[in-house]
């Protein structure tokens, strides 16, 4: 377990290379550089603020071969991939076949997210509690399908494929599931919409579940809660997250130990079973229902904006758990959580979910810094020197307090130093656990 482990032959840290552009991105680097073991940190593509942590490198998330040659070139220790589409499109495979350290699953273990049939047919396969659903690649078919199975709480039209978080429209009438059916195959989500997958309907309350899994163990993240929807009160179109917090209450002690049991547990014997190549992180979006726990999807890597609540929660060197995941010791370590609590409040574009401007210079952020929040870049770009808008999500605004009261004042502090025109967030980040008064 000593870090001396991870130091080259030479005795030195390693370099280390973080692929992607987001608000997940900037957290990962943020964190990473904290690291004893962290001697060079590079992001591909990068924002403006993985500029003030790491050096920005010009290369897209799936170029591989560039991304290939780029780790070899630099003598990269660990590459992190922060976004689905170069794990989806098998970096993993690739760099490990040139004995390169990644963070991550094999292409065929990536299918958990890049294809949502796939997913759920792992979930039958191995026993782990999810919604009834059925998979269409003719739109007939499907058009009746959710005529006779609508719910009078509605049903869920998915896209089967990778569609960057836009891809589910969770319906609660028959038009709007007839409408979503029919945008996904007329293209609205590229081929990711030729395959429709449609979900019942279920009703309860969701918690995200992030884990390191290294093969032989899985050990679970502090647990966290997303805020899917665009307007207060959980109304409007889904988004990519417009807030996260953790720890979530919904899930307590007994809670933990029931996804361990139900979901954890057995997605570690289904991998193992199956064969899969897998040494990184599973996300799992739960359901708390009032029949019991289902898994609403996978995710092959960390979430967003979670990623950005929960790794201002960890105490632990993150480069050391990632290396010891990688080299199949996690059952070694034991990550460790700071008290309290974590909220991340969104700034996003006027327009989002929809068509948005960009370039709009943001204003601020060294004010909203001087409040003790953390500012993560998300769709941001450096302009003459200045950070601007250069995304549907602009801005992670991230802050830690005793409870979760106090870290949500914190990082509304933080959201109110900062301005753009046509900026916007949610102003209930949080409200759930608030209500509970915990």
């Amino acid at each position: 377990m000593a870090g001396a482990t991870f130091l080259n032959s030479e005795g030195t840290t390693m370099k280390v290379l973080v692929i992607g552009n987001g608000g997940r991105e900037h957290a990962l680097c943020w964190k990473l550089a904290q690291s004893r073991l962290v001697s060079k940190l590079y992001c591909a593509p990068g924002n403006a603020g993985t500029d003030g942590v790491a050096e920005n490198v010009d290369i897209a998330v799936d170029d591989l071969p560039k991304l290939l040659k780029f780790a070899l070139d630099k003598g990269i220790g660990l590459t992190v991939p922060g976004t689905e589409t170069p794990l989806c499109a098998g970096i993993v495979d690739l760099f490990r076949g040139r004995g390169l350290k990644i963070f991550g699953p094999g292409k065929e273990a990536a299918q958990l997210e890049g294809s949502k049939s796939y997913s759920k047919d792992f979930m039958r396969r191995h026993g782990i509690p999810t919604a009834a659903s059925a998979a269409f690649t003719d739109r007939g078919q499907a058009l009746d399908y959710v005529r006779t199975n609508i719910s009078p709480e509605g049903i869920v039209i998915k896209a089967d494929g990778l569609a960057l978080g836009k891809g589910v429209v969770v319906a609660t009438d028959l038009p709007q599931a007839l409408d979503a059916v029919n945008a996904c195959f007329d293209g609205a989500f590229g081929e990711a919409g030729s395959r429709v997958l449609i979900e019942e309907m279920l009703v309860g309350e969701e918690a995200s579940i992030l884990a390191f899994l290294d093969g032989n163990s899985i050990q679970s993240l502090i647990s966290s809660q997303d805020h899917k929807r665009v307007g207060e009160g959980d109304t409007g179109l889904n988004t990519g997250g417009m807030g996260a917090y953790c720890p979530a209450p919904v899930v307590d002690a007994a809670m933990m130990e029931a996804i361990n049991k139900q979901v954890l547990f057995p997605t570690l014997a289904g991998v193992v079973k199956d064969k899969f190549y897998y040494r990184g992180v599973i996300y799992a979006g739960v359901m708390v229902t009032a029949a019991g726990l289902k898994v609403l999807e996978y995710n092959v890597r960390f979430g967003d904006p979670e990623t950005q609540a929960v790794l201002c929660q960890m105490k632990s060197d993150l480069a050391e758990a990632m290396l010891m995941t990688i080299d199949g010791q996690l059952s070694e370590h034991r990550i460790k959580w700071y008290p309290g609590s974590s909220v991340c409040v969104v700034m996003a574009a006027k327009g989002y979910p929809g068509s948005y401007a960009k370039g709009a210079p943001i204003s601020g952020l060294e004010e909203a810094a001087a409040t003790g929040a953390q500012v993560f870049h998300a769709g941001t770009a450096l302009k003459d020197g200045f950070a601007v808008t250069s995304g549907g999500r602009v801005l992670g605004v991230t802050a830690r307090g005793a409870d979760i009261v106090q870290a949500t004042a914190r990082a509304y502090a933080g959201v109110d130093k900062i301005s753009w025109d046509g900026v916007f967030c949610r102003r209930d980040i949080a409200h759930r656990a608030i209500a509970r008064g915990e």
